[in-house]
């Protein structure tokens, strides 16, 4: 009789050699120091603009506020006239993207922009997260462990600040990541639970909901497996069994749980990049820890489909976050 353990690497092995085909030593960020470039604007007269979270390229993220929001908030200001910003602004709730990629450094949030586009067309604010990942030219732009991490935590973290320099606050923040993204998604919503000193550990901002679309959720199984190099090992600098200290412990979200966030897990039923079972085994993991947990399984859909905004994924991920309350500014609450 084949054991849960034996199962557990079966799945993990199909997972590793599936990234691995998709996808063909680390400071931490500097303290936060936003750098406000001029706003641009976007084809459907959303106004975006990019702020630094640390110094190097990939430590961005950018602001996009619709064109609604936009033409009633004051004029973007330079951070030094926003720095002792008192009081609260018009409250707004935010959707945090975290593109995907198998951490690799080659990607990046312009993978997010047809989704960002989709909501704030419906008015919804969006914080577009970008990250330095692995397999950097450069060795300062290199993710990994536990710099990868770091930068998500830092640049989540500076989502208060950047509203503030238009003179918002933060409502209800919703997290939503996309296959390597959706790891991130899930262990930004799992902060809180991090011992002091951990990497990420003692949060700015803490998500009201978060969603894993095609994710990589436990990054236990996944890099427990032997002989094979793929992204989960890149990422983490090792397997398993080759890193001695507590880094899949910290990282992995089947390791945090219960994260005590509602979540949503979606995956469809074509993926053949990051298996259906991964997010089926999340859910029930998640569930059975006591978290509230939607599973999607989207029938037609592959491991790219969140990317559409018009796939049955994208609609699923939508419909979840309107019905838990993620409203357009400017809408009552």
């Amino acid at each position: 009789m084949a054991s849960a353990a034996n199962r557990r690497r079966g799945r993990a092995a199909a997972l590793v050699l599936a990234l691995a085909l998709a996808t063909a030593g680390c400071t931490a960020p500097a303290p936060a120091d936003p750098q406000v470039p001029a706003s641009t604007t976007a084809p459907d007269d959303a106004v975006l603009t990019t702020f630094s979270y640390g110094p190097r390229p990939a430590q961005t993220a950018d602001l996009i506020l619709p064109a609604s929001l936009a033409a009633r908030t004051e004029e973007l200001r330079t951070p030094s006239e926003t720095t002792e910003v008192e009081g609260a602004g018009e409250s707004v709730d935010v959707v945090v993207l975290v593109h995907g990629g198998g951490w690799a450094a080659e990607y990046d949030r312009s993978s997010e922009a047809p989704v960002a586009r989709d909501l704030t067309d419906d008015g919804i604010v969006v914080w577009n997260l970008d990250y330095r990942g692995v397999g950097a030219a450069d060795p300062a732009d290199e993710g990994g462990w536990p710099g990868t991490f770091e930068d998500v935590a830092t640049g989540l973290d500076l989502l208060p600040e950047a509203l503030a320099t238009v003179g918002l606050t933060p409502g209800r923040v919703a997290v939503v990541g996309h296959s390597a993204g959706g790891t991130m998604a899930l262990w930004l919503a799992a902060r809180h639970t991090l011992p002091d000193g951990a990497p990420g550990a003692s949060p700015l901002v803490r998500p009201d909901l978060v969603v894993t679309q095609a994710g990589v959720n436990d990054l236990l199984d996944a890099g427990a497996v032997h002989g094979s190099r793929g992204p989960v090992e890149a990422l983490m600098g090792g397997s398993t069994s080759e890193v001695t200290d507590d880094r899949y412990d910290l990282a992995s979200p089947t390791a945090r749980l219960p994260l005590g966030v509602p979540t949503l897990v979606t995956t469809g039923d074509l993926d053949a990049v990051v298996l259906p079972s991964v997010a089926t085994g999340y859910a029930e993991a998640a569930r059975a820890a006591g978290d509230d947990v939607t599973l999607a399984v989207i029938p037609g859909e592959d491991h790219l489909s969140p990317q559409n905004p018009r796939s049955g994924a994208w609609a699923a991920v939508r419909d979840w976050l309107a019905e838990r309350g993620i409203a357009p500014a400017g809408s009552a609450g």
